[in-house]
């Protein structure tokens, strides 16, 4: 076996910076993370000025820290890699000025990667991990989609969320009850306790000819029970709610996301006839709709996949990951010495659709 290529690379799309060391052979040589969360709770949502400035702040402590954990200097890495998109433009732009300062410094090649490929591959690092190709379905922040994974950098996009994203919906309807931020996870955790069974609210596209996704709807129907129960005609920030009301509504809330997202991978693995389904992105941390996808792909003879719990939330493992298991594929991508970068702030998956990665 060859001398594996070793890329460093760099995550901040949005309020994580991720830094971590991969190489070719598909080994996690040291990673460092930090998160915003205790910055942006004051203001209930992540405030893009402050998660750029933090970033510039976060990118080489936490360089040195992955360095450090893999027993390596500058001088052993071979490229550089950062998110290129898509994500908050400012946060975009100090991860990508960094990267590509430090590579023009080191003369080394960078490698732009797509954040949403990034979360796709992850699950590859799972153990055991899937082979090409497979169904995805990838729940990140406010993406919602379904894709057709040919193999690496073959993409089809099968379906797509037409308003809120499940993630977006977790987060709103957690914050319209009084859930603390980050208002997913929260959300999550309470359902545990609460009735799912108790309110029925509307399983959105459920049996539409498509594998679109539609929660905004769902949203509404949250805050209209919401406003019952504390007996308000208009919303407000501050709802009286009992403990019990709060956890029966997340509960139902969650079913009704897990009941449509699972339905909807059931059909989109028969479409595709492939027999490996694979689960991406932060929602896919939920273990409701874990559970809810691994009963039902036994049923249908279906092989699951999710990333490692640890990587499913935005990280620089996926992103140095997605770059090795590019530069593998395209060692042409060591000559690129462009060290100007354009960065997207929304960017189609479909875009990685290329045979190799530039920074055009």
């Amino acid at each position: 076996m060859s001398k594996p290529r070793v890329v460093l690379g760099f995550e901040s799309s949005c309020d994580e910076t991720g830094v971590a060391i991969c190489n070719t052979h598909g080994e996690i040589l040291g990673q460092a993370l930090h998160s915003q969360i205790r910055m942006h709770k004051d203001y209930g949502g992540v405030v893009p000025e402050l998660a750029s400035r933090d970033h510039i702040r976060r990118l080489e402590p936490l360089m040195k820290e992955a360095l450090a954990q893999a027993g390596l200097e500058l001088k052993d890495m071979d490229a550089i890699a950062v998110t290129a998109g898509p994500g908050l433009p400012g946060a975009l732009m100090a991860g990508s000025a960094f990267a590509c300062s430090l590579a023009f410094g080191l003369q080394l090649p960078v490698i732009p990667v797509h954040h949403l490929e990034g979360h796709l591959l992850s699950p590859l690092l799972a153990d055991p991990a899937p082979a090409f190709p497979f169904t995805a379905l990838l729940v990140s922040g406010g993406h919602s989609q379904l894709m057709a994974v040919n193999e690496l950098g073959s993409y089809e996009l099968l379906g797509e969320t037409l308003d809120d994203a499940a993630g977006e919906a977790f987060d709103k309807t957690a914050k319209m009850i009084g859930l603390p931020y980050p208002g997913g996870p929260a959300l999550a955790k309470l359902a545990e306790v609460g009735n799912g069974q108790r309110f029925a609210f509307p399983r959105p596209m459920l049996h539409s000819k498509n594998l679109d996704f539609s929660f905004s709807g769902l949203k509404t129907a949250v805050l209209t029970t919401a406003m019952k129960l504390a007996g308000l005609e208009q919303p407000t920030e501050t709802m009286q709610l009992t403990d019990t009301d709060k956890a029966d509504l997340c509960a139902s809330f969650q079913n009704a996301v897990v009941e449509v997202l699972v339905k909807k991978c059931m059909s989109a693995v028969a479409q595709t006839g492939h027999k490996r389904l694979v689960v991406a992105g932060g929602v896919g941390a939920n273990i409701a709709l874990r559970q809810a996808l691994q009963t039902q792909a036994r049923k249908a003879g279906i092989a699951v996949y999710f990333p490692p719990l640890s990587l499913c939330t935005d990280n620089g493992v996926m992103i140095a990951f997605a770059a090795a298991l590019r530069l593998a594929k395209q060692p042409e991508l060591l000559n690129n010495r462009s060290y100007s970068m354009t960065t997207h702030p929304r960017w189609p998956l479909t875009a990685a659709n290329q045979n190799r990665t530039t920074n055009g």
